[in-house]
C-alpha cells in the first residue's frame, strides 16, 4: 500500500491531490493520507479532501508513506523536501494519464507533470520539477533539479534550464537556448539569448529586469 502525503495545502496543493485522483482513483493499492501544512486551517471553506495531518517538522514518517511536494516556490520546494529527506522520506513523481512522453526521455523522483504535457523525445528531466498544464518540450531538451515550468510553456529543441528555475505560463525558450541555475523568465516572455544564473528576464524578447 502507497499512502500519498502531499506537502503544501494550499492552491497548488488541491491541484495535486486532483492530480492524483486522476492517476489513482480506481487503484486500490494507493490512497491519500493527507497534507503537511503549518497553516493548519487552509483547507477551510474547501470540501472533499483529505486533512492536514500536521506540519512537515512535526510529522513521523510511517512505513507506507510516500510524498509529494506541492509548493510552486522552487526555494521553498526544495527546503521542505530537503527537511523530509533527511527524516528518510520517499518522494514519488505524479504523471498525468494525458501527458505523452516519447522514446528514451527520462525524468527523476518527485516530478510532479499535468494534463496535456508533451515531452518529446531525448528529453532529461531531473528530479523535483515541476510541469503545470500544456508544457510542451521539443527534443532533446535538458530540465534540471528544482525547476518549475508554468501552463502553456514551450521549450524548443536543445533548449536547457538549469536548477531552481521558475518559467512562468506562457513563456517560450527558442531552441538551443539556455536558462541558467535560479533565473526566473515572466510570464509571455521571449528568451532569444542565455539567461544567465540568477537573473530575472521578461519581455518579447526577453530582458534582465530589476524590481
Amino acid at each position: 500500500m502507497n499512502n500519498l502525503i502531499i506537502i503544501g495545502a494550499r492552491g497548488f496543493g488541491r491541484e495535486v491531490y486532483n492530480l492524483f485522483l486522476d492517476c489513482y482513483k480506481d487503484n486500490k493499492e494507493w490512497a491519500c493520507k493527507g497534507y503537511l501544512d503549518s497553516k493548519s486551517d487552509a483547507l477551510e471553506g474547501y470540501e472533499g479532501y483529505p486533512p492536514i495531518l500536521c506540519s512537515p517538522e512535526d510529522y513521523v514518517i510511517d512505513k507506507d508513506d510516500v510524498f509529494v511536494c506541492a509548493l510552486g516556490d522552487v526555494k521553498w520546494k526544495k527546503y521542505y523536501v530537503d527537511l523530509m529527506l533527511d527524516k528518510g522520506a520517499s518522494f514519488v513523481s505524479l504523471v498525468h494519464p494525458t501527458a505523452k512522453i516519447s522514446m528514451n526521455t527520462t525524468f527523476g523522483s518527485g516530478c510532479i507533470i499535468a494534463a496535456n504535457v508533451l515531452l518529446s523525445c531525448d528529453v532529461y528531466v531531473g528530479n523535483f520539477v515541476t510541469m503545470m498544464r500544456n508544457v510542451v518540450l521539443g527534443h532533446d531538451c535538458k530540465i534540471d533539479d528544482w525547476s518549475h515550468l508554468g501552463a502553456f510553456t514551450f521549450f524548443g529543441g536543445f533548449s536547457e534550464i538549469g536548477c531552481l528555475c521558475t518559467i512562468h505560463p506562457g513563456a517560450q525558450i527558442l531552441p538551443h537556448k539556455k536558462v541558467k541555475d535560479s533565473a526566473v523568465v515572466g510570464a509571455g516572455s521571449v528568451v532569444i539569448m542565455t539567461v544567465k544564473e540568477g537573473t530575472t528576464v521578461m519581455g518579447i524578447p526577453a530582458k534582465k529586469i530589476d524590481y
